[in-house]
């Protein structure tokens, strides 16, 4: 689909085409990927698995449009993809490059994460994930029978998790193997046909992934076995981050493991896990973890196994007695080279998501040289080597202006990258050019450090004009703006309207340092907020182009705390309007939310041990100083901050007779997904804030999509009085 945009607005962002990563294959000329688009005119989605030519691109064939279908992997020279159908049902489908598709398999219940590893010619090992019961079998909430009662009960902890309620059932890792057939005399080829899939977890009382966010990251497979990270089991989810990597020796993918899943314990690392990766020949793997339990936030350190056969021999690389390590990055994914004596990193830097290589020696022991940086712009999402003889990559990113990126890089040439297809031709698609980001640096709270924010302008920008600031403070806490696209919070969205955009990556940020994401502990409306203020007169002072007497302030998380917090202080008094989306009101209410373990290590532990600390950094303590109009949006579904965050700041402005607006989605969680729910989102606050920043609406009254719930108060009237 092209995309053609004369203005970028909420429609544009919400409609163009999504990409996934994409996946080469064997030989580095083709890739696949997956692209939904949504059209507002139907109010239809579609759903498309394509296949691009990498050396010809950015040329692209259709494969299916099926929308019940994802996931496509390579499959040696066809692809395998994910359809659900009825009940319930997954059909595993292999399709040629000529659309002809079979079924190579069938599982009774849905399940997700594809994962493919050659084994030898004609067979490939399979592992998905699926919820499991507490019997070690696939759940099927489609044939379930429905229970006479609704009523749940809870003894432990979690109850709820993000935006469902917990059950017994719990994610496990199957796996398979897929061989290929005799031909039949009508055939060039044999087809695949899948093995019945095993429960690689079944008797642990383990879960992998780990629920909410864990996917593909959580596991990986090699001709030997799996590798996957799960929360330690005899340790409470919700007051604890903790958790191990282990290994499934696997020598038969048609039967089951001969021995429980084997854990590797790395001393003085008690935190969280993620991205476990075998190398190529399956002889080594690595996997990051955390130093702290109960800190989600904790830098992760690599730890590389150099033998899977001795578990024992896992270390962790760059490390020292200091114990903060020589590298003061926290990288979130790994891959190794096609060698098996790189790994290269991606992690976070100065509001950038890179890549970074690693030399692996002979001794890990000896490992002191730190990564070397790759790239320099941008936000990967997603690497693959390019072909399994090549030394090249296959990146996937994005920035602030194009929202999905395929290039083409040779990590001992970073200067060698070739595009191969950009989605939106570079954002001029969108109407959008590089030209309208640029960043700045303001001294931090205490003076000893810079603070670093991204600026976007409008696509019409007059130096000799001044415009309304937009000043948009990012969740978290440790989170970043970065050089990325988002369909939620998108920087040019707000500047296409008409603002000189502002995100700020205060104390806390991600990517700037382990100590500066830190230094936010019991500090959450301290540092942050100066460092917000001192922003604020930077860009008042030497920004001449921004208008700060008509300025704006929006968040969401904790940038909603902070929205909560600013009104409470003296900063809020010079916005004209403030947006809080499902932000923090009352700290005391913290403790309703699902990951106890967060608020804990925030404040230096649990409310009745710390309540100093929690009162601290209370916005509700401050809310006789409330009077900026403000809007409050809070969903239903939100269990990490429950809607009675938003209900409360409501009524607070309601009462106090400050103008104020609550939105609310009753099928939506901590954010908001459904395109039509988001064009609503766009629109009441666009109105909202250009209202307030004397810009036109967005849409004008009677067509923006919704209705005001509410009956209005009327002035008393007079009536005759009987006696």
């Amino acid at each position: 689909m092209t995309i053609r945009a004369k203005k970028f607005t909420p429609e544009v962002l919400l409609s163009a085409p999504r990409r996934s990563s994409a996946i080469p294959n064997s030989d580095g000329k083709l890739a696949l990927y997956t692209v939904s688009t949504y059209s507002f005119e139907s109010q239809t989605k579609t759903n498309e698995i394509r296949v691009l030519d990498l050396e010809n691109g950015p040329v692209s064939a259709l494969l299916t449009t099926d929308e019940k279908t994802s996931e496509p992997n390579w499959l040696e020279d066809d692809v395998l993809y994910l359809k659900g159908v009825d009940n319930g049902v997954t059909h595993i489908i292999v399709s040629d490059l000529n659309m002809k598709t079979y079924v190579a398999g069938i599982v009774l219940a849905p399940v997700s994460n594809v994962k493919l590893k050659l084994l030898e010619e004609g067979k490939v090992a399979i592992a998905v994930t699926a919820q499991t019961t507490p019997d070690g079998t696939l759940y099927n909430p489609e044939i379930v029978t429905k229970k006479r009662s609704t009523g749940l009960v809870y003894d432990s902890l979690m109850v709820r998790n993000w935006d469902r309620y917990v059950s017994p059932n719990r994610n496990s890792i199957w796996y398979g193997l897929l061989e290929r057939s005799k031909p039949h005399i009508t055939e060039s080829k044999g087809r695949w046909i899948m093995s019945s899939l095993t429960n690689a977890l079944e008797g642990t009382h383990l879960e992998s992934p780990i629920p909410t966010f864990g996917s593909t990251d959580h596991f990986d497979v090699s001709s030997t076995g799996i590798a996957f990270v799960a929360k330690d089991p005899s340790l409470n989810p919700a007051t604890n981050t903790k958790a191990n990597f282990y290994y499934v020796p696997v020598k038969s993918f048609k039967s089951a493991p001969k021995s429980l899943p084997q854990i590797v314990e790395v001393e003085g690392l008690e935190g969280a896990c993620t991205s476990p990766i075998f190398s190529p020949d399956g002889r080594a793997a690595a996997f990051l973890q955390m130093k702290q339990n109960g800190y989600e936030s904790d830098k992760n350190r690599v730890i590389v196994i150099p033998d899977i056969s001795k578990l024992s021999s896992a270390t962790e690389a760059l490390n020292v007695d200091n114990g903060k390590g020589l590298w003061d990055r926290s990288p979130h994914a790994l891959l190794w080279s096609n060698s098996g004596r790189i790994l290269y990193i991606q992690a976070e830097e100065q509001g950038r998501g890179l890549l970074f290589k690693l030399e692996i020696p002979a001794t890990v022991l000896q490992m002191t040289k730190l990564p070397e940086k790759v790239t320099s712009s941008g936000y990967i999402s997603n690497i693959y080597p390019l072909a399994d003889d090549s030394d090249c990559l296959l990146i996937s990113s994005s920035t602030l202006v194009d929202n999905s990126l395929y290039t083409i890089f040779d990590p001992e040439n970073p200067p060698d990258v070739r595009v191969v297809s950009s989605n939106s031709r570079q954002g001029t698609s969108f109407g959008l050019s590089t030209d309208q980001v640029s960043e700045i640096y303001f001294p931090g709270a205490t003076g000893a450090y810079d603070v670093h924010a991204w600026v976007v302008k409008p696509s019409s920008f007059d130096h000799n004009k001044k415009y309304p600031l937009a000043y948009v403070i990012h969740g978290g806490p440790q989170g970043a703006w970065g050089d990325q696209w988002s369909t939620r919070w998108n920087p040019a969205v707000f500047a296409e309207q008409g603002y000189i955009v502002v995100a700020p990556n205060p104390t806390g940020s991600t990517g700037y340092g382990q100590g500066f994401c830190d230094a936010i502990q019991n500090s959450w409306g301290g540092l942050p907020y100066q460092d917000i203020v001192e922003g604020f007169e930077f860009i008042k002072s030497e920004l001449p182009y921004v208008d700060t007497d008509r300025a704006v302030a929006l968040g969401a998380s904790y940038g909603g705390y902070m929205m909560n917090w600013i009104q409470g202080h003296p900063l809020g008094r010079e916005f004209k309007a403030l947006v809080c989306h499902d932000g923090v009101f009352s700290m005391t209410n913290q403790q309703s939310s699902d990951e106890q373990y967060f608020p804990n290590h925030e404040f230096g532990g649990p409310y009745w041990e710390a309540r100093e600390n929690w009162d601290r950094w209370d916005p509700a303590r401050y809310t006789e100083n409330w009077s900026t109009p403000q809007l409050v949006i809070h969903n239903e579904l939100d269990y990490r901050l429950p809607i009675s965050e938003g209900l409360a700041a409501f009524n607070v402005l309601q009462e106090k007779g400050i103008e104020s607006r609550f939105l609310t989605f009753p099928d939506e969680n901590h954010w908001v997904m459904k395109e039509e729910n988001s064009l609503v989102w766009h629109t009441v606050v666009l109105n909202w804030i250009n209202h307030y920043a004397g810009l036109p609406p967005f849409k004008e009254v009677g067509q923006e999509g919704f209705e005001v719930q509410s009956t209005p108060l009327f002035k008393k009237q007079r009536v005759m009085s009987i006696r």
